[in-house]
Formats: structure tokens, C-alpha cells, sequence
């Protein structure tokens, strides 16, 4: 999380709105011209979504892809090269609302050299469409976009059999695709799988019913996306609160501000209750939580992924990097040595020995990679013999040794504590996203200091 100002002295909040609505995130991916941004289009324009300004520079940006026609994939193609290739490039996020729920999107592209930038897209989502043509099949790029959503455990897929209209709202072919898709799914283990047959380009099963497929009587996409359950893809049984920020209002004229000291950051799992027994780590004390306070005010409880400034009962050297957690038996994992898979997402290939800075949460040390175990082939699903280094857009596992102790739980338990990212040194490029493996060992209670 990046560095924050101090609140006004007035009154004592956390660094960003406590989650009180219900949002999904969730990424567009599949081959190219599959039609992922005019799927997006549609979502936005079918939804009454876009302003009227944002209809006017659509009306006004028909003339680039020729023939004058409106082409609802500038909506998220903002680039001059994506609208004259007609292809997506980079990432592009788009937000919208129904009265059921609040939508963040990541447009992603579908070319193999912009793997890197599929994975940055959809690392926060809950949801990820494959957008797969209904004329084609499934092709390599479908294989990989589903393989990496199952990598970055996004628990639920929506395989969208777009362009159904040139096939003639063929139910056999709907089912043949799916067929084939049903084939490799069990292998990657991706936890909620729909299929929808829809026409982006006409707008059939997108937000509205199609009249031309009746054999189909499942939910359009934007009904599903409305409901789909994701209250459960947080992990709430062990809790976890990387500092980002200690909050020290210091109001003199304000007695209850005066000597207030709190610790900010965005819960990444489990739940806080006032009461509740903690511990925070590197240090090991353990203490207890005296007041929980959120953007709307104090309350009793918290859980994943809000915002709070916790108060503890006793004065703790506390910093940012340092984690909060729960004093019980979800204990996170402690160690220098890591493995992980990681994307690599830099022209310079990954090196055995060179140095970088691992950011994890909120704490950043510096990290040596010490061995590449093997690299991924993403269209076969088989592992392939180590590579003397790892190159642009390649995904392989590496083990790393870091200066100091990370404490950390395994990708597949918790997608926050689990991730980190490389960043090189001197040129402060981030160079890799990873994924790290449970935990050999965790923390050990008996090693903790007591101060209550």
C-alpha cells in the first residue's frame, strides 16, 4: 500500500473507506479478437452506465475503426495503437454499478507477449470470463488465460462462448466447446465454473435474455455477475493486519486525540474483535485489542478486507511491515527461505544470485534468488526443464532466501499474505509477481514475549 497523510486532527480514521458495500472485481481474458472490450462495451452500454459525454466521444470515435460505425470496445481501448490494431494492449480498468452490486473491471489483452500484463489485471479478482469464439474453439490462448486463472486462484469462471450469431445459435456447438473445456478444468481445480453462450456484438445473454438461443436457461452474464456468491473467497479464520501507517493524531486541544496512538492497514484475513488477544509480529508480544475504529466510525467487530486503525491495550513498538494477528493456532508461516511461482514481467531475464527487494504486504527486504526449479509450459500444463534464467512473460518456480524472516501464509490460503512482488534494484522497476508455497514452518507461541 502506498504512503498516506495524516487524517485531520479533528477526528481519527483509517487510511481508506471500510468495505461496506458489496463489490466484485473481476478480468476479461481469452484470445485475441475474441471480443473482450466489446463484451465490456456492451456491459457498460446495455447497463445505461456511461454518461452522456462518454456517448458522445463513442459516437465521435467511429470514424478511427472506419465505416462510422460505433465500436463499443474504444469504451475501454483508450489507446491510439489498441483502436487502430483493433486489438487490447494494456490493462484497462472500468467501473460501474447496478442496484445489486458494484463492478470493478479488468480489461485484459489476449497476446501471449502481454501474458504479464493478464496476470497484474486479474491478481485482485474474484471472477474471471474467458471470452472463447464460438467459430474457433478452444485454442492455445484459451488454455492459458483458464490455466492462469486457476494459478492466481480466482475461485470463480465464467466461460463466455462469445459470437454465437455466426454460428448460428448452434446449441451443438455450445456444448461441444464445453465439452472440450470439461476436459482439462478437473486438472486445474478452479472451485465454481459457469458457461454462457452469448453475442457481445448484439448483446444476446449479456445483460438482456437472448431470444435466439431458448435452449439456454441459465442467467445472463450480468445476472450472474450480480449474484454470485463471494462472501465466502475471503479467508476469515486467521487474522491478519500488516501495519501500514501508525496514526498518531497528537491534537493537543482534543484530550481524547491528544495521546492517541492506532495502527492502520487493510485487513488481509480473519476477523478482529475488541477484546481479542493479538500478537504482533516480528517482536512476538501479545496484547489485546482495546478499540477498533473504520472510516464511519469505531465498532466492535471487523473482518477481511476492511480498512481500521486498531488501539491496543499496551504501548507496543509497532511500525509499518510489522503484522498483527490473531493469538490462536492460525499461525502465519516465518521463514528466510521461500518458494514460489512467479510471473516474470521484465525485458532483463531473472538471474540465479542477483539481488532484489521483495515487497510483501507492507514490508519491503532485500531477497537473493537462489535456485529456478523449473518453468511452466502454460499450454501444456507440464513442467519444463530449469532455464538457466527466466524471460519476459515466463512463469516458473524459483526459490528465494531473504534478509530477513517473512511471515507469510501460502498463496492458496490467502491471496494477500501469500502474494509479493520483486522489485530490481537501482532502477526500482517491479520485475515479477509471485505466488508463494505454504509454509514449512510457522510461528512458535512459546518464543513470545507476554505482556499481559
Amino acid at each position: 500500500m502506498s504512503a498516506v497523510q495524516p487524517f485531520p486532527v479533528s477526528e481519527v480514521r483509517s487510511p481508506a473507506p471500510a468495505t461496506s458495500v458489496d463489490i466484485l472485481r473481476f478480468n476479461t481474458c481469452g484470445s485475441v479478437d475474441d471480443g473482450k472490450s466489446t463484451l465490456i462495451g456492451r456491459l457498460l452500454y446495455d447497463s445505461k452506465s456511461l454518461m452522456e459525454d462518454q456517448l458522445e466521444a463513442l459516437e465521435r470515435s467511429a470514424d478511427i475503426t472506419g465505416g462510422g460505425q460505433v465500436n463499443l470496445a474504444n469504451l475501454t481501448d483508450g489507446l491510439r495503437a489498441e483502436r487502430e490494431q483493433g486489438i487490447t494492449i494494456d490493462v484497462a480498468y472500468r467501473y460501474f454499478a447496478t442496484p445489486r452490486r458494484k463492478f470493478i473491471i479488468a480489461d485484459t489483452p489476449g497476446h501471449i507477449q502481454y501474458t504479464r500484463n493478464m496476470v497484474t489485471g486479474a491478481s485482485a479478482a474474484n471472477l474471471s470470463i474467458v471470452l472463447v469464439d464460438a467459430r474457433a474453439g478452444v485454442i492455445e490462448q484459451s488454455r492459458r488465460h483458464t490455466y492462469l486463472t486457476a494459478l492466481l486462484r480466482i475461485p470463480h469462471l465464467v466461460v463466455a462462448v462469445n459470437k454465437m450469431d455466426l454460428v448460428g445459435w448452434s446449441e451443438e456447438r455450445f456444448n461441444e466447446i464445453r465439452t472440450e473445456f470439461e476436459k482439462f478444468l478437473p486438472r486445474l481445480d478452479i472451485k465454481y465454473v459457469k458457461f454462457i453462450p452469448i453475442s457481445a456484438l448484439l448483446g444476446d445473454n449479456v445483460v438482456d435474455a437472448s431470444e435466439h438461443m431458448p435452449w439456454y436457461p441459465g442467467p445472463t452474464l450480468l445476472r450472474h455477475l450480480e449474484t454470485v456468491h463471494i462472501g465466502s473467497d475471503w479467508n476469515l479464520n486467521a487474522l491478519r493486519l500488516p501495519v501500514q501507517w501508525v496514526n498518531r493524531p497528537n491534537n493537543p486541544t482534543d484530550p481524547e486525540l491528544h495521546d492517541f496512538r492506532g495502527f492502520s492497514g487493510q485487513i488481509a484475513g480473519g476477523i478482529v474483535r475488541t477484546g481479542q488477544k493479538v500478537m504482533v509480529l516480528p517482536g512476538g508480544q501479545v496484547t489485546t485489542v482495546k478499540e477498533i475504529h473504520t472510516y464511519d466510525g469505531p465498532v466492535a467487530e471487523a473482518f477481511c478486507p476492511q480498512s481500521v486503525t486498531l488501539r491496543l491495550e499496551h504501548d507496543l513498538d509497532v511500525s509499518r511491515g510489522n503484522m498483527i494477528v490473531a493469538w490462536d493456532h492460525h499461525l502465519p508461516g516465518a521463514s528466510t527461505d521461500l518458494r514460489a511461482n512467479v510471473c516474470w514481467m521484465h525485458q532483463r531475464p531473472l538471474q540465479i544470485g542477483k539481488k532484489y527487494w521483495l515487497k510483501h504486504t507492507t514490508h519491503s527486504v532485500q531477497v537473493v534468488v537462489t535456485a529456478i526449479d523449473h518453468r511452466l509450459n502454460i499450454s501444456t500444463f507440464e513442467e519444463e526443464p530449469a532455464p538457466a534464467g527466466l524471460a519476459l512473460n515466463d512463469i516458473g518456480e524459483i526459490c528465494l532466501r531473504t534478509a530477513q524472516p517473512v511471515f507469510f501464509d501460502g498463496y492458496e490460503t490467502n491471496r494477500l499474505t501469500g502474494s509479493f512482488i520483486l522489485i530490481e534494484q537501482g532502477t526500482h522497476a517491479t520485475v515479477a509477481a509471485g505466488m508463494l508455497f505454504p509454509p514449512t514452518e510457522v510461528v512458535r507461541p512459546e518464543q513470545s514475549e507476554f505482556v499481559i
